[in-house]
């Protein structure tokens, strides 16, 4: 099945920004044309009142009070001139009778005049209306002497010259609304293209770390990095992160390389012990003696605790860890864990004391025993002279849950540089390349201990003693 076409970032921001903008303009532009229109309207009815008393002003003037009659030219002249204005003008004497009428003067010529302003009114302007007769008296030095009937479109109309000047404007509104389009969609593609641009690189350096690390990396490996000067917040924090990432995988590359080379040290060691030792047994040159045997017995054992190790955190790291929680005896459980390592604290003159509060627990007995036999056996092997404190504090405890407990494992020891402690429960880490081989530990004791209090739902974490040393903590 061919796949979807996928609009990119560029396209959908400077169609989204057109498509706003388009209709923006376009309702700004019907509300203003329905207001600039109800303004207009209004205009257009003061101009239509005006005028209508203008032309009853000047048919007065065609009286002539001497004969007691209007110039009938005259009336001629100007009917025709209002009736070309859109005014279609009757005069009546005072008694009523038809002084002159402008459809009378020239029938085809109104019906023209009216046929034109009411198409122009219903089709151009979309206004429904019709004509509409107003009579105005006409007097002389504040006598009667007759009256004028003036019929107009209504509820207004525009003239030829009014006409014209609406239609500018509209035209004038499309053409400025056209060239702001234009420009706010070139202002679109560069507001566009400065986002999706640093977002196309942030993908394309993704990509390029993919590719080194789907492969590992070698030592002469190209750094990838990205320009994160950016006054965007969300693009800085972007190509920030992806740098950050990129550090990160390349610091875990390294350490994995480090770690790998340590395992194979751990086992060509004892391995290359064993074969030394069998291959002299077998030609001759050694005989089979205890000692020897005992030897190689040892190395054995060390390369089996290795493995069983490995296979432990890989049991806890990748399957369901079955947890069979009983109620445990806080005292009893520490005392039990930290018994095999008084004769080896003994030996090197330092203490391990205990400030213990009295509770119980629920949890896995062996598991958690197991975490504390690994973070005693870090505390004992680093530490000469001083001594070891464990403690176990009950924290506050909210109605209706578990209690939490604290517990400190705390020494005196070499410690543990700052820089390395987010890193000391990983598999393997080590801050100095000779200590594990120095001790014979495997260096994944502490990633085993954390792995068995994530499955309890608590927390460990190391830091730095007030007095040198290291104190690991673990809340449950």
């Amino acid at each position: 099945m061919k796949p979807a076409y996928k609009i990119s970032l560029k396209q959908r921001l400077i169609l989204t920004y057109a498509v706003f903008i388009s209709l923006s303009l376009t309702v700004l532009t019907i509300i203003i044309n329905y207001f600039f229109g109800l303004i207009f309207s209004d205009l257009i009815r003061d101009n239509i009142r005006e005028k209508n008393g203008e032309i009853v002003q000047i048919i007065s003037e065609q009286y002539n009070p001497l004969s007691g009659e209007f110039d009938s030219l005259s009336l001629e002249a100007l009917g025709m001139h209002f009736v070309h204005e859109g005014y279609i003008v009757t005069v009546l004497d005072r008694r009523g009778n038809h002084i002159w009428d402008a459809r009378s003067c020239d029938m085809q010529q109104c019906m023209d005049i009216i046929g034109e302003i009411t198409e122009r009114m219903e089709k151009e302007i979309r206004l429904d209306g019709a004509f509409q007769n107003q009579r105005y008296p006409l007097a002389y030095r504040n006598e009667t002497v007759g009256s004028v009937s003036i019929e107009t479109y209504g509820p207004f109309f525009y003239n030829e010259t009014e006409f014209a000047f609406l239609a500018s404007i509209n035209r004038l509104l499309f053409f400025a609304g056209l060239v702001f389009i234009v420009l706010s969609v070139a202002v679109s593609v560069f507001l566009a293209a400065g986002l999706s641009r640093p977002i196309l690189k942030a993908g394309e350096a993704a990509r390029r770390i993919a590719r080194e690390h789907s492969g590992g990396m070698g030592d002469d490996s190209q750094l990838i990095r990205i320009s994160d000067q950016y006054r965007t917040r969300e693009l800085h924090e972007l190509s920030r992160s992806i740098n950050e990432l990129a550090e990160e995988l390349e610091a875990g590359e390294r350490r994995q390389r480090r770690l790998t080379a340590d395992v194979a040290h751990e086992l060509r060691t004892p391995l290359a012990c064993l074969q030394a030792n069998v291959e002299a047994m077998i030609d001759g040159v050694w005989e089979p003696t205890t000692e020897r045997l005992a030897g190689c017995h040892e190395e054995i054992l060390r390369l089996s605790s290795l493995v069983e190790d490995l296979q432990l955190l890989t049991n806890l790291e990748w399957e369901n860890l079955s947890l069979d929680k009983n109620d445990i005896d806080i005292k009893k459980l520490l005392h039990s864990a930290a018994e095999q390592f008084f004769p080896a604290a003994g030996k090197k003159g330092i203490d391990i004391n205990f400030d213990l509060e009295p509770g119980v627990i629920q949890a896995d007995y062996n598991r958690l025993k197991q975490v504390f036999i690994n973070l005693l056996s870090n505390a004992v092997t680093y530490t000469d002279r001083g001594s070891v404190t464990i403690t176990a504090r009950r924290r506050e405890q909210n109605a209706g849950t578990d209690a939490r407990w604290e517990f400190t494992v705390a020494d005196t020891g070499i410690g543990i540089p700052r820089e390395d402690l987010p890193h000391v429960f990983e598999r393997f880490y080590r801050s100095d390349k000779s200590r594990n081989r120095r001790t014979g530990g495997s260096g994944i004791g502490l990633a085993i201990a954390a792995a068995i209090i994530k499955a309890h739902g608590g927390e460990i974490s190391a830091e730095s003693g007030g007095d040198g040393g290291s104190v690991f903590r673990v809340v449950i």
